[in-house]
């Protein structure tokens, strides 16, 4: 396995310096993000778009110090329906990847709305009254299985072979099943970027997740969550308080090591080794109590410890 961390980790800084805590990190690469729900402060997808020698640039200055491109990250909602240009940054960001040889897009698979007409997005997580099932059946079939197999032909045609979408929550795959469902559909382009953080509040187990989904695990985003015992005790883990105000929640994403501790992140990475992964683990830091140098430092010394890097030896003797 590698290591690497997600760019707007550290959204803060700017691109050289970002570039050179890389270095001294001692990790192996940047997952970059592009837009979507990021501002993306370190990557300009317009200008990556339009020049070529821009691409070029960009890349450099990853081979000057000895880093990779992990993936480019497209994260937001694809098939929001009054918000068009999510669709669109995941389509240029495929488009741009291709254009520089990057063959893994992370994004999300997108939440489409309820029904044709509706402006807003739907997520529906029970199966009744009634018309849940007649959401899910417009949204799947009339929305996101046709998006997703024109995506999958644009991938083709922009030479990208891998897109890695993450398990995440307000969108239609968020779990193993609704993954596998679209790949069925799809195709083999399409596969999971199997982020614990999003299972652990959705009340799934990760570990079992990484045997579930094989060979269909593209990428892993390294990201921990707090589950607050005593408030899920009065509101379960169905949480829609501010993400600022982790003492009031029943579940916060945070650094590696303060949710769940090293063992448990041993034990992910040896199930993530069984069920035949040996790509990237990146660092996405989301906490909002530790600074974000000091959060991506400590994740980052944790994985050191924990993650295997080298191949199997072990050959039986002969007797």
């Amino acid at each position: 396995m590698k290591l690497g961390f997600v760019s707007d980790s550290l959204g803060a800084m700017s691109f050289g310096e970002l570039m050179d805590t890389a270095v001294r990190l001692g990790v192996s690469g940047v997952e970059v993000n592009t837009g979507g729900w990021s501002t993306a402060p370190h990557f300009d997808l317009e200008r990556m778009k339009k020049s070529a020698q821009a691409r070029r640039d960009f890349l450099a200055e990853f081979e000057a110090r000895g880093l990779e491109v992990i993936a480019l990250n497209a994260n937001g909602n694809p098939l929001h329906p009054a918000q068009p240009d999510q669709a669109e940054c995941l389509e240029d960001t495929i488009r741009v990847a291709g254009a520089m040889g990057i063959r893994m897009v992370c994004t999300m698979s997108g939440l489409p709305a309820g029904c044709e007409g509706d402006t807003m997005p739907n997520w529906v997580v029970s199966s009744w009254p009634p018309e849940t099932q007649a959401i899910l059946r417009y949204q799947w079939h009339d929305v996101l299985f046709p998006f997703w197999e024109r995506v999958v032909t644009l991938a083709k045609e922009s030479g990208v072979d891998r897109i890695a979408l993450e398990l995440h929550g307000n969108q239609c795959v968020y779990n193993v099943p609704a993954l596998l469902k679209l790949r069925a559909e799809a195709g083999p382009v399409v596969g999971a970027n199997l982020d614990p953080s999003h299972l652990f509040w959705m009340g799934a187990d990760p570990l079992v997740a990484a045997e579930a989904l094989g060979e269909a695990i593209f990428h892993v985003h390294a990201k921990d969550t707090l589950l607050n015992g005593p408030v899920q005790a009065t509101t379960s883990q169905l949480e829609n308080g501010s993400l600022m105000n982790i003492p009031a929640r029943s579940w916060s994403y945070i650094t590696l090591g303060f949710g769940h501790g090293e063992e448990w992140w041993r034990q992910f990475c040896y199930r993530l080794k069984m069920a035949g992964y040996d790509g990237w683990l990146s660092v996405e830091h989301e906490d909002v109590l530790l600074n974000a140098l000091e959060g991506l430092e400590k994740s980052v010394a944790l994985l050191k410890g924990v993650m295997p890097t080298k191949p199997t030896d072990y050959k039986p003797q002969a007797i």
